[in-house]
């Protein structure tokens, strides 16, 4: 069992539920940090200290305030912290249901479980902790899972986060059609277009275009 752990997260809540689970593996080495910046000076300094942390527990989300920070999500503390101590644990946990976000996480950042917060989340993350502290073994709340099988059969590829790179520039549709048209790159049709952007507005869960661009530029996507 994991012996001393470092939380990231902001909302008090959270922090609470996270630190009772802790106590419940008799786990009493923990400390919480409410800024991903303050989180990762701690792990440095554990390190230095020769005292490591073997668990990291964090949100992805951080709410902005009066304080100006050099890293403002989960996501750039989790790739962070395992650049700097590659064999932490690593336990993502998060609202994020996006399974393209999720799937970078573990493909990119080699967490070791994500914990969807939410009814069951608790539980779950007793799983996760009894998961990846005895093994190698992944963990990841069901609610996802089954949405990352769902989308297992679209990946984005170099095609798609082109297309979204014109928009974000502001590019219309019919203008991205026809800088396809002059390179012979497909979908170069008006119908095959919109059947791309349609399963991209699906996959990123997107109300519509703008949300759609506002969504992977949130997600550091383009």
């Amino acid at each position: 069992m994991f012996k001393k752990v470092i939380i990231a997260e902001d909302f008090e809540e959270f922090n609470l539920a996270v630190k009772q689970t802790l106590s419940d593996f008799d786990i009493v080495n923990f400390q919480h940090a409410k800024y991903c910046d303050d989180a990762l000076l701690k792990i440095r300094k554990a390190i230095q200290d020769n005292e490591p942390y073997d668990l990291l527990i964090s949100d992805l989300s951080f709410k902005k305030d009066h304080r100006e920070v050099k890293i403002g999500s989960g996501d750039e503390l989790i790739q962070k912290v395992r650049e700097l101590q590659p064999n932490i644990k690593i336990i993502a946990y998060s609202v994020e249901d996006k399974s393209v976000r999720i799937k970078s996480l573990f493909e990119d950042s080699e967490i070791n479980a994500f914990v969807l917060k939410g009814r069951n989340s608790i539980e779950d993350l007793k799983k996760a902790i009894n998961i990846i502290s005895a093994s190698d073994q992944k963990f990841i709340s069901p609610e996802v899972a089954s949405a990352l099988q769902e989308k297992g059969n679209y990946e984005i590829d170099d095609i798609d986060i082109r297309i979204l790179k014109y928009l974000s520039d502001g590019t219309s549709q019919d203008e991205i059609i026809e800088i396809f048209k002059n390179s012979d790159t497909k979908p170069h049709s008006k119908s095959a277009m919109e059947k791309r952007l349609a399963k991209l507005k699906d996959f990123f869960k997107a109300n519509n275009t703008v949300h759609l661009v506002s969504i992977t530029k949130d997600m550091g996507i383009i």
